[in-house]
């Protein structure tokens, strides 16, 4: 037992902790996840893991914390996992060596072999040192955080250009963490003729684990150069609308805040709508229209979540400039979350480090129907600029549109004017650019009414007997 002095400088160093909170791994009521229905044990029976999951609690309140530790069974569950137990434990900061420490490792491992659990999920992101030890301890396979995000993004993503983000994501964090057991990855495979490695491969002498890295950065820059070419034709898209002075919206928020719904419920889309975590990864946009009849486009992108892995967000950087080039955010959030306020932190977060921090946000409380009305009100007073509606329900849908029109810039001008026949570039312009509202032929040209860019109003204006502004 240490002395007085250590305990002192224990108590110094971990900001005078209290040491019951230290010594003891708490157990998180309420994460074991009980499958009842065989159909669904049958469908998951292939990738079902039975984890534990493991959290340090470094600061904050313990609510907070058990908070985080249920958004990380909600995780693991869309992974296909089966949670058997949570348990966190009071540090000042994670063991640099086994992330609880080798005292608390070993608890852990017992508690690992009571449930017959296959896998220990940790929140928070592991050094690869932090991987291997705790491994060598709790001998089941242990995955952090950063990983089990990259393992959803991996199964929900659809299309061409999504996959190869998640790829060029998952292969950034493997490269550091890359390692083998025994002598398969630390060998030569080069030296004599008729080496293990084959034709190709024999050479001055590199180890397999050498020859992986080399592989891995190869593939890393090909999925670069594949990515800045699929989201050329997303850049020409994005000029195109700027050229016509179409006002753009994105949507952004933390994942499974109601994005998606709210971008069906605004525009009639038919997008994918899932009560799960990250179930849209591909960004999708939409045209609408605000109720004066001004045309906009809507931007639906990948949600956010705490300690979204960096990898992620340089991979999906392409996809996010959506954000960033957008107009105006509307900055969804769940109403009926424990911790409303993580939620909309974590998202300015990733929105800062995008350089979407200084476009003008409009925070949209959604899920206006589960929510306690008095959490509603103190999130309004916290955030002046926001609207409360339900996306499912349709509640203060009409309030939003109002502010997105009043937020929006407005570049366009409606205006009527007789074309001359020979002027049919104009006409052509204004389908183009702009929304044509009536076309009338007369004897002495084409009369047009129409919204337009300020631009093409101008010229217009020289043909408008009547220039009607609004």
């Amino acid at each position: 037992m240490p002395g007085n002095g250590a305990d002192w400088d224990d108590r110094a160093e971990t900001d005078q902790l209290d040491l019951q909170d230290r010594h003891a791994l708490r157990r998180v009521a309420g994460l074991s996840t009980e499958l009842q229905d065989v159909s669904e044990v049958e469908y998951r029976a292939l990738r079902l893991e039975r984890v534990v999951l493991m959290g340090v609690w470094t600061d904050g309140t313990l609510a907070m914390a058990e908070n985080s530790l249920r958004e990380l069974s909600l995780l693991a569950e869309t992974a296909g996992s089966q949670v058997l137990d949570a348990l966190v434990q009071r540090r000042s900061r994670p063991d640099a060596a086994t992330y609880v420490g080798a005292g608390k490792a070993r608890e852990l491992a017992e508690v690992v072999a009571a449930h017959g659990a296959d896998t220990v999920i940790c929140d928070g992101e592991l050094t690869p040192g932090q991987l291997r030890s705790l491994e060598g301890t709790v001998r089941v396979k242990v995955v952090d955080r950063t990983a089990l995000i990259l393992d959803i993004f991996a199964q929900h993503a659809r299309s061409k250009e999504g996959k190869a983000q998640v790829e060029l994501a998952q292969l950034q964090y493997l490269l550091p963490r890359l390692r083998g057991w025994g002598e398969s990855l630390s060998r030569q495979a080069g030296g004599r003729a008729g080496g293990a490695g084959g034709i190709g491969t024999r050479g001055p002498g590199e180890t397999k684990i050498e020859t992986d890295r080399r592989r891995i950065r190869s593939r890393i820059s090909r999925l670069r150069r594949e990515i800045a070419n699929m989201s050329v034709g997303r850049d020409v898209q994005r000029g195109q609308r700027r050229r016509r002075a179409v006002p753009s919206v994105a949507i952004a928020g933390y994942t499974n805040a109601g994005k998606s719904s709210l971008l069906n419920r605004l525009t009639g889309a038919q997008v994918l709508v899932d009560d799960s975590l990250f179930a849209t990864l591909d960004p999708a946009v939409r045209k609408a229209k605000t109720p004066a009849g001004w045309p906009y486009t809507l931007t639906d992108t990948v949600g956010f979540v705490r300690h979204l892995p960096h990898q992620l967000v340089d991979a999906f950087r392409s996809t996010l400039e959506e954000v960033a080039d957008a107009d105006l955010i509307l900055h969804v959030v769940d109403g009926s979350d424990a911790d409303p306020q993580s939620q909309l932190a974590a998202v300015r977060e990733v929105l800062a480090e995008i350089g979407a921090g200084d476009v003008p946000e409009l925070v949209v409380i959604n899920k206006a129907d589960r929510a306690d009305p008095i959490e509603l009100d103190g999130l309004q007073l916290t955030e002046p600029q926001s609207v409360v509606v339900s996306a499912r329900t349709g509640q203060g849908i009409d309030t939003l549109l109002g502010e997105i029109e009043r937020l929006l810039p407005r570049q366009f001008r409606e205006v009527r004017a007789v074309i001359p026949y020979e002027r049919g570039d104009l006409l052509s312009r204004a389908h183009d650019e702009g929304e044509v509202l009536a076309v009338e032929h007369r004897s002495d040209g084409t009369e047009l009414t129409a919204r337009v860019p300020l631009a093409l109003a101008a010229e217009l204006g020289k043909f408008a007997p009547v220039n009607t502004v609004h």
